[in-house]
């Protein structure tokens, strides 16, 4: 993945997506890779999804944001349990990475748009195990 300018006319898979969500997406990124594109509306429907696409093209991304999506709805409608909900198995030598990348900044600057929207921080962390 790369990051990019923000995308000026939108991508039709993040409308689905809470605001907060797209607009840290956008302005993150140029536009969704074609493995988002897939990955977004099957993971968000609930169904499963092997995603298999070339180092860099932004699958990790791509599993992560739907859930992310539904954790944050999810946090803005009820406290989030305080108990794991989501489990990502990676190797090692790139978990570190994945986590900073693909959880910790995205979380972070979600919350901050729905702080600007003067509402509650998501709740959502992410936690390491090896």
């Amino acid at each position: 993945m790369s990051t990019g300018t923000r995308q000026s006319g939108g991508s039709a898979v993040l409308d689905g997506m809470h605001e907060a969500v797209r607009e840290w997406f956008e302005a993150s990124f140029e536009r969704p890779t074609a493995v988002q594109e897939g990955a977004w509306p099957a993971i968000a429907a609930g169904r499963h999804a092997l995603l298999a696409a070339p180092t860099g093209s932004g699958k990790t991304l791509a599993g992560f944001l739907a859930v992310i999506d539904e954790l944050l709805r999810r946090s803005l409608r009820d406290d989030l349990p305080q108990r794991t909900e989501v489990v990502y198995v990676s190797p090692l030598r790139a978990l570190s990475n994945d986590v900073r990348r693909n959880l910790n900044e995205p979380l972070s600057g979600i919350d901050q748009r729905l702080e600007a929207r003067g509402l509650p921080a998501s709740g959502i962390t992410a936690g390491l195990r090896t």
